[in-house]
């Protein structure tokens, strides 16, 4: 099963590190959040991916073209131009990149991955967004429902600290836990082909316009996802994910 990943967005609330390159590049441990992403799947053994490409999307390209370069040590014979590389195996996946324009919006993106990947289901997720979802029972629980989409719940961190307050004096204060109050959308999607009927263009928002109509028909499911989720909409929640990874205390890294 393909994975597809938006990562088109302008990414207007991280404005900090946006400016100059797409917000699935920010980088986390030295890495691009959509690295990070991929990882999870790959963990799992997905390995083909499609992203859904927009705003500075050549920096992507970029980082794609030359990964094979950049993961291993070189030699480089000046004279001639020849490269050759040394030690260390690269990741074995296969990147789709697909230019998915800078105007379009997220539905149209959906849309445009699924087209390419045609007519068979395939995963679909947010490339600002890490999570210890378990993929496998993502899927299983997906066939399971026979729907047209599943998407994975998540509880949001909390905004505010809480107190467990007895007898006037705080007997427990947690700054920010990580399960706040409800459920919300976290991303990680299965999804069927036949989604694309709820897609009308490029200009169709997949979050408040096609999945309002998937749910209305009955076709949408919530596997709900009571553990680790973050998203990485502000310069805090970078620093939260950096702070996280070198502590060695990051969740969503299931890989060795």
């Amino acid at each position: 099963m393909k994975v597809a990943i938006l990562a088109g967005g302008l990414g207007t609330r991280l404005s900090e590190e946006t400016t100059v390159k797409p917000k699935p590049m920010v980088e986390v441990g030295g890495k691009p959040m959509l690295w990070h992403i991929m990882n999870i799947y790959a963990t799992y053994g997905f390995k083909e991916f499609v992203i859904a490409l927009g705003h500075k999307g050549e920096i992507i390209k970029d980082y794609f073209l030359n990964y094979h370069y950049h993961a291993r040590n070189l030699t480089v014979q000046l004279n001639t131009g020849k490269v050759s590389t040394h030690e260390r195996d690269g990741e074995d996946w296969i990147v789709h990149l697909l230019d998915t324009g800078t105007e379009t919006n997220t539905g149209g993106r959906v849309k445009r991955a699924a087209e390419f990947i045609g007519n068979e289901p395939f995963m679909l997720t947010y490339g600002d967004g890490v999570s210890n979802v378990n993929i496998p029972q993502l899927i299983d629980f997906h066939r399971k429902q026979k729907k047209l989409v599943t998407m994975t719940a998540v509880r949001p961190p909390a905004r505010f600290g809480q107190m467990v307050i007895e007898d006037d004096r705080v007997v427990q204060f947690r700054e920010k836990p990580q399960i706040g109050e409800g459920w919300i959308n976290g991303g990680f999607f299965v999804l069927e082909p036949g989604i694309t009927q709820y897609i009308q263009g490029d200009h169709t928002a997949w979050e408040f316009e096609s999945l309002e109509h998937i749910a209305a028909d009955g076709q949408l499911c919530a596997y709900q996802h009571d553990d680790f989720w973050q998203c990485m909409d502000t310069i805090r929640d970078v620093h939260l994910l950096e702070k996280l990874w070198q502590e060695d205390k990051a969740p969503w890294k299931l890989w060795n």
